[in-house]
């Protein structure tokens, strides 16, 4: 079952830091390329984790759409 929130990081603003994908307790969160955070919807469970330690600030959590 997926959890109601996820974590979006804005690849425009990401610096690709990796602060997030040490943070992450699921593993997620991953640097594509050495470009950007790209975060996997299924594996997240939106706790928030990866957004409070970027430095960029361009990582929101959403809310899921009920389908």
């Amino acid at each position: 079952m997926l959890s109601k929130k996820y974590a979006q990081a804005d690849q425009k603003r990401c610096v690709a830091c990796g602060a997030c994908t040490k943070e992450c307790p699921k593993d997620a969160v991953q640097i594509w390329k050495g470009c950007y955070a790209r975060i996997d919807r299924e594996q997240c469970i939106g706790c928030g984790k990866c957004s409070r330690v970027c430095p960029a600030d361009c990582i929101q959590v959403k809310a899921r759409e009920e389908v």
